[in-house]
């Protein structure tokens, strides 16, 4: 049953986890305005962290959009974290 258990949480790990890469790019491109690929293996994390929790942007509707979208994401990522370190 504990096999059972940890398996369902490494699937829904990796299932949450695989379009992370597709989104944090895309915010980075919308944070630093750039369509270049190489923000993507630069390690520039202030702006990003910035662009997450305040709002550098404010009349940039796509990034107030896709900055919530990013937000909730990350925060029901967050949760499992939470819920698997609990139960475990």
């Amino acid at each position: 049953m504990n096999f059972n258990i940890h398996t369902i949480w490494l699937i829904l790990f990796i299932g949450w986890g695989l379009p992370l890469s597709i989104y944090r790019s895309k915010f980075r491109k919308i944070v630093y305005q750039t369509d270049s690929w190489v923000i993507n293996i630069k390690p520039v994390f202030l702006k990003e962290i910035k662009g997450l929790f305040g709002n550098i942007y404010p009349a940039n509707h796509q990034y107030l959009k896709f900055r919530n979208f990013y937000r909730l994401y990350l925060g029901i990522y967050l949760l499992l974290f939470i819920l698997y370190f609990s139960f475990k």
